[in-house]
């Protein structure tokens, strides 16, 4: 069996999977590309990247690069690797780069491309209420996620789900499809198709992204949530300050609570809130200058007449 030297970038948690995959089979990762340490947490402390820290732990040899500059393509070049393998890198191949493995590079996308092409389809892909959802391996070209499909797999989205729990989910699924990609292309047995079907865009979320309105209907409200959690996190203002909301449930539309929109209210022992449909169960929130906490434990630190979300 043929084994490929093989160049890896990838950044996230999501991306580990992968990376650990290509390294426990029959191919050799030659080298690993991440994005440079940066400051995390309140103290602001210089983290490496998650996949860094694999890489480390795996003992490759890793190139730290925010861009793919002269410096960085120099040294993947160095490399000499058959083929490059891209995972949440968060960063543009562009020639000479994109021709320097022999075999070009492949990318892992979280999505059924075409649908969701950009940097946060998992995120887009729940907020916009997608039933189903998956991964896909493509041909890398210049032009964004838009190359021939290797392989896809799909899967339902869990009514409760959110977007870094959905994102992990398809991150270990993607490694295993991944990983028959490679294995198909060393055996030169792989056959890329052309994308087909409508083309949507899910474009990086900033942090108005979250902001909630709660005019909505519930189930617009609630994918919201999910999609954005935990980054960039959906939020409202309460009083002057902000809250974040990390977990709501809709109400059963037969429970037939109904509240005007951003109005709360604590009824049989669950925190509501009201929308532009039915009510929705606050069960997790994270209050300015606080840690998450249950909604209930919040409700009793507030005052009697607590009032209306401020948007």
């Amino acid at each position: 069996m043929t084994e490929l030297r093989i160049v890896f970038a990838g950044s996230p948690e999501a991306a580990v999977p992968s990376l650990r995959a290509i390294a426990e089979s029959r191919h050799k990762v030659v080298g690993v590309v991440t994005r440079s340490d940066s400051p995390q947490g309140r103290r602001r402390v210089m983290t490496p990247t998650a996949v860094a820290a694999a890489s480390a732990q795996l003992g490759l040899e890793t190139v730290k690069a925010n861009r793919l500059d002269a410096g960085a393509t120099a040294s993947i070049d160095g490399f000499q690797a058959d083929l490059g393998v891209i995972v949440a890198y968060g960063g543009l191949v562009r020639e000479p780069l994109l021709s320097m493995p022999r075999l070009g590079w492949i990318n892992l996308h979280f999505s059924l491309l075409p649908r969701w092409r950009g940097a946060a389809p998992v995120q887009r892909s729940l907020i916009a209420g997608d039933e189903f959802t998956g991964a896909t391996v493509f041909q890398l070209v210049e032009e964004l996620d838009a190359g021939d499909v290797f392989g896809q797999f799909t899967q339902a989205v869990e009514p409760r789900e959110t977007a870094g729990e959905l994102l992990m989910s398809l991150a270990e699924g993607g490694a295993e499809l991944l990983l028959r990609v490679i294995d198909s292309i060393a055996d030169e047995t792989a056959r890329a198709e052309p994308q087909e079907g409508d083309i949507t865009l899910a474009p990086k979320l900033v942090l108005a992204d979250g902001r909630i309105d709660f005019t909505q209907h519930a189930t617009t409200v609630s994918n919201l949530i999910r999609g954005v959690t935990p980054e960039p996190g959906a939020f409202t203002s309460l009083d002057g300050a902000r809250l974040k909301i990390i977990q709501a449930s809709p109400l059963a539309p037969t429970h037939g609570v109904r509240l005007p929109p951003g109005h709360l209210a604590l009824i049989d022992g669950r925190v509501l809130i009201g929308t532009g449909s039915q009510a929705l169960e606050l069960v997790t929130v994270h209050p300015f200058g606080k840690k998450a906490m249950r909604a209930t434990d919040w409700w009793r630190g507030r005052p009697a007449d607590a009032g209306r979300v401020v948007e």
